[in-house]
């Protein structure tokens, strides 16, 4: 099976509590199963501007706003795949495009500024391009990383469920294969559920989400990561 590079669905959030967690993950692997990956580690390394534009953009909640990030599953190694993701939503629609690429031809580029021909032959590869071009100044700013669990849904290949948890960044010696100087982005927080979905909940879903009284929340690891403790350090460091 080829790598999936396009995504386009709705994400919605809510936030679990550890004991909410344990028992709807239970009730809910009655209709889903937990994929073959089973508890793993996602770590992506965000882009921004020198002046934190994307992120600044995004807190504004507008109708469109992008980000653009490098995503490994698990710790990235010499010739392990990670992935250049441009991630867009425009009016509550979240339009993913992604290409993969080895992580040593990742840490090429960060040196010499130049992609792999491979990744311009692509449409994807020219929007990257694009991208760096139209906002040159764009630089790693965070990595985020947390354990998931994804679920999937045989009777719907469109309807996934995924659980965050230990959701923590590192904003020091940013890499991928060797994580530095962690820290957790919300210690008071369980665990963040989200639904990826186009169309409507299977009834059973709404079901489950009554009887535990999960409600939907807003969260976004990147977002709160800038608000907490990104933006508070350079907020500091102005202070004379």
């Amino acid at each position: 099976m080829g790598i999936k590079k396009v995504f386009e669905r709705k994400e919605t959030k809510y936030i679990l509590t550890n004991e909410q967690f344990a028992a709807f993950f239970e009730d809910l692997q009655q209709y889903m199963k937990v994929d073959q990956y089973g508890l793993h580690t996602i770590q992506s390394l965000y882009f921004d501007t020198t002046q934190d534009e994307f992120i600044r953009h995004s807190i504004q909640k507008p109708e469109y706003k992008e980000k653009f990030r490098v995503r490994s599953y698990g710790i990235a190694k010499e010739d392990g795949l990670v992935f250049l993701e441009i991630k867009k939503k425009v009016k509550g629609i979240v339009y993913k495009r992604r290409l993969p690429m080895t992580y040593t031809e990742f840490l090429n580029w960060q040196e010499t500024n130049e992609l792999p021909e491979s990744i311009l032959q692509s449409q994807i590869g020219l929007e990257i391009q694009w991208l760096f071009k139209k906002h040159n100044d764009l630089v790693p700013r965070v990595c985020i990383a947390y354990d998931r669990y994804s679920m999937f849904y045989e009777e719907d290949d469109q309807f996934r469920v995924t659980f965050d948890q230990n959701i923590r960044f590192s904003a020091q010696e940013m890499c991928l294969h060797e994580p530095k100087n962690e820290q957790l982005v919300a210690p008071e927080m369980g665990v963040l559920m989200e639904v990826k979905a186009m169309g409507a909940y299977p009834l059973w879903f709404v079901e489950l989400l009554n009887r535990h009284g999960v409600r939907k929340s807003s969260f976004s690891k990147y977002a709160q990561t800038y608000q907490r403790h990104l933006f508070i350090k350079e907020d500091t460091a102005h202070v004379i």
